[in-house]
């Protein structure tokens, strides 16, 4: 358990999950259940997820909520890690739910959602990603990512400037410099490759976010190489979509994008 001083809302569950799913009516006690990978975002925990996945696990999936290294503890640690730290845990936890779910789908919010592309051009056999502002782009000038790089060197953090999420957001109230920039080497990852994913996607962005870059999803959609790509705006929310006031309605719309793309 991190020190409440370097964790904002120290009081919420954090850890990572594993919830199961008790199964759908009139399913036999024997039948595969559905899964879904849910991936939490830079500098967050698992709360970002949790809302959202309990959700989906009333109707009948069973949840994985990975905690990424260097998250939950100090924001020091985040300056330690690499992207591919954060690759092999969502590889990892992928494994696990697919060894006892049949579908998977993985998805996440902004840094969870980007990793959940990563995992889609790698498994062509996840039946869909459900996308939460992922963090393909930042709304960051060309200056403002080579002052991070310049920066990085000589101070670990800078704080934020405000919290999304508010009461139900969880994480560290900085921004680790070294961190964000293994960030932005595993967007030069994912961008390249995203014509490699043919499975349907769900991109979710707020109209309020000032995080992740207006174009984003227009980006995604019009790179992947899938015929289904479903985009939704919501009008009330900002960056922490899948915390905000228009959560109830995601559920809806993730939950039918699943059914029909089982």
């Amino acid at each position: 358990m991190p020190e409440p001083d370097v964790i904002y809302n120290p009081h919420l569950e954090g850890e990572a999950f594993y919830w199961e799913s008790g199964g759908k009516a009139g399913d036999s006690a024997s039948a595969t259940q559905p899964g879904v990978l849910l991936i939490h975002g830079f500098t967050a925990t698992t709360a970002e997820v949790r809302p959202l996945g309990n959700i989906l696990h009333q109707h009948g999936y069973t949840i994985s909520g990975p905690l990424l290294p260097g998250h939950y503890t100090h924001p020091d640690d985040l300056n330690k890690v690499t992207w591919q730290d954060w690759t092999n845990e969502v590889e990892d936890a992928y494994q696990k739910l697919k060894s006892s779910c049949h579908p998977v789908f993985a998805g996440g919010e902004s840094t969870g959602g980007l990793l959940a592309l990563y995992l889609a051009i790698r498994h062509p056999e996840i039946s869909g990603i459900l996308a939460y502002a992922p963090a393909l782009r930042l709304i960051a000038s060309r200056w403002d990512i080579f002052r991070l790089h310049l920066l990085a060197r000589f101070v670990p953090n800078v704080p934020k400037p405000s919290l999304d999420g508010s009461d139900l957001w969880q994480g560290y109230p900085v921004n680790p410099l070294k961190g964000a920039l293994q960030l932005i080497k595993l967007q030069n990852v994912v961008y390249p490759d995203l014509n490699k994913i043919h499975q349907p996607v769900l991109i979710v962005q707020g109209r309020l976010d000032t995080t992740v870059h207006p174009d984003v999803p227009e980006i995604i959609a019009s790179r992947i190489s899938s015929e289904v790509k479903e985009i939704h705006w919501m009008e009330q929310s900002a960056h922490t979509v899948i915390l905000e006031k228009e959560l109830e309605e995601i559920g809806k719309f993730t939950l039918d994008f699943m059914e029909r793309n089982s």
